[in-house]
């Protein structure tokens, strides 16, 4: 988890960055269900892996890319 995040950070290409975060949020997710809170999983993958990564994507496209 530590190096997605690493990642998201070092990455020059803004789509690889929010990919990395969103791959994050998942493992997130995965880990707070191991942890038996199945809410907050629920919540960290709708939010945090889904809601927030697609806003990210379309602020991208909507924007002009430079690295």
């Amino acid at each position: 988890m530590l190096a997605g995040a690493i990642s998201a950070c070092v990455f020059k290409d803004l789509l690889n960055a929010v990919i990395a975060s969103g791959i994050v949020s998942l493992i997130a997710a995965v880990l707070f269900y191991l942890l038996q809170a199945p809410d907050v999983a629920m919540a960290e993958a709708s939010i945090g892996a889904a809601l927030v990564t697609a806003i990210f994507v379309i602020a991208i496209r909507k924007t002009e890319r430079k690295e």
